[in-house]
């Protein structure tokens, strides 16, 4: 494993310099999963929240998280973003929502982070309007899957 980026010599945490590097085109893909109760993944399936469109709802807080991450993750440069994908997947087997998501830019850094807070907001998101009905709920396997670009080059997670 190579050294942490995000200090210097002597330990000090500083933002990566990434003004020399290339600009190129850079893809993440992460997922977040919530489970919860039968019932309540019914609930989110049939529209009939109080609140609304769980999901969509969701669909947007996602974005948006994409679009804040650097306001939330310290160090974390602000990118232009080109695109925020957001889907969500049912499983009703295992009384879950999957979260996908996807953020495209084309820049001198990836997007891991915000394709993760994507996921991770959208997830938290589902818990707090479904609050009220199912406090147990948890959000589990927070997680990236893929990256495409830049000098590391294309990861995948290997257990795809």
């Amino acid at each position: 494993m190579s050294e942490f980026t995000h200090f210097d010599d002597r330990g000090n945490a500083h933002m990566v310099d990434v003004g020399d590097k290339q600009l190129t085109r850079r893809e993440a893909r992460a997922s977040a999963s919530v489970r919860m109760q039968a019932d309540t993944l019914k609930m989110i399936a049939g529209g009939g929240h109080k609140k609304g469109d769980v999901l969509g709802v969701a669909r947007i807080a996602a974005i948006q998280g994409a679009k804040k991450c650097s306001d939330l993750i310290p160090l974390c440069h602000p990118l232009p973003l080109t695109s925020v994908s957001v889907d969500f997947e049912l499983l009703y087997e295992q009384s879950t929502v999957r979260i996908s998501t996807c953020c495209r830019v084309d820049g001198k850094t990836g997007v891991e982070m915000e394709a993760l807070t994507a996921a991770t907001v959208a997830a938290l998101t589902i818990y707090d309007m479904c609050k009220s009905v199912d406090k147990g709920m948890q959000i589990v396997a927070v997680e990236l899957q893929e990256k495409i670009g830049g000098r590391s080059g294309h990861w995948r997670r290997e257990d795809l």
